[in-house]
């Protein structure tokens, strides 16, 4: 994997933080993306205290200047890029359907869905004049195995999206041997409940109880970061050279018990 340059978006923590630094592990420059400069420049430094290579780059992943930047920056520190992983995004409001706002609809599509847009839109050129690459969307089990979270209309609707946005693309990009497929993580130990609003949970939440937890492989406790950080690394590697199209559940086997 020797020079080989990754994108990360959301590298700031959680599971982009973990894809980034594994990611630096393994031998890759990487284009740390965040809105938080503190925590990106925190990331970078990590892997620059590990001997890797990382550039911190601030961007709103739906602006698409900001967006062109970032890209043109990574580009001209390591000179080309051979993968994306595409995970910035938020929970958004979850919230009854005649209760969610629609400000509050558009926010959570803006970033999840236009900015996943965007980050594609502006990386597959790159990934092209580089003969080719890994795409890897970071999606959820939620509006792909489970539909049971408590008024996450919004939010599931793009994590559907996702997985079609990658399923189509597989095809259209297969020609130029870039490779695109999704993860899609149950519940991991990240910081993206700060990007939650729940608003009347008893009017829409669905009265399961499991008394010793809903993540069947751990008995309950929720996955890690670093869990989906090495399937995405898996899958931007040559490993996975047959793989595209496809979405990969690392949920320890939550989504089945929904």
């Amino acid at each position: 994997m020797a020079n080989r340059v990754a994108l990360v978006t959301g590298a700031g923590s959680g599971i982009g933080r973990a894809s980034a630094i594994l990611l630096a592990s393994r031998g890759y420059s990487v284009g740390v993306l965040g809105h938080n400069q503190e925590e990106i420049i925190a990331t970078a430094a990590a892997i620059a205290e590990s001997g890797g290579a990382a550039i911190a780059l601030a961007a709103d992943i739906a602006l698409e200047n900001q967006m062109r930047e970032a890209v043109r920056a990574i580009v001209r520190q390591f000179g080309h890029l051979d993968a994306v992983v595409a995970n910035a995004g938020i929970n958004g409001v979850w919230a009854p359907i005649d209760d969610l706002k629609p400000h509050e609809w558009d926010q959570t599509v803006r970033v999840n869905l236009t900015g996943t847009y965007l980050t594609l839109h502006i990386t597959v050129p790159e990934l092209k004049r580089s003969g080719g690459g890994s795409i890897v969307v970071v999606s959820s089990i939620n509006g792909t195995r489970t539909f049971t979270t408590p008024g996450a209309t919004a939010y599931t609707a793009t994590k559907a999206a996702q997985v079609a946005i990658v399923q189509q693309l597989s095809l259209e990009l297969a020609r130029h041997h870039i490779r695109i497929n999704a993860v899609c993580p149950g519940e991991i130990e990240t910081n993206i409940e700060a990007n939650t609003a729940l608003r009347d949970e008893a009017e829409t939440a669905i009265p399961v109880i499991w008394p010793e937890g809903q993540v069947p492989i751990t008995g309950g406790a929720p996955g890690k970061s670093e869990d989906v950080a090495e399937v995405i690394v898996f899958l931007v590697s040559d490993a996975a050279r047959h793989v595209t199209g496809t979405p990969i559940w690392v949920d320890g086997g939550q989504g089945l018990l929904r």
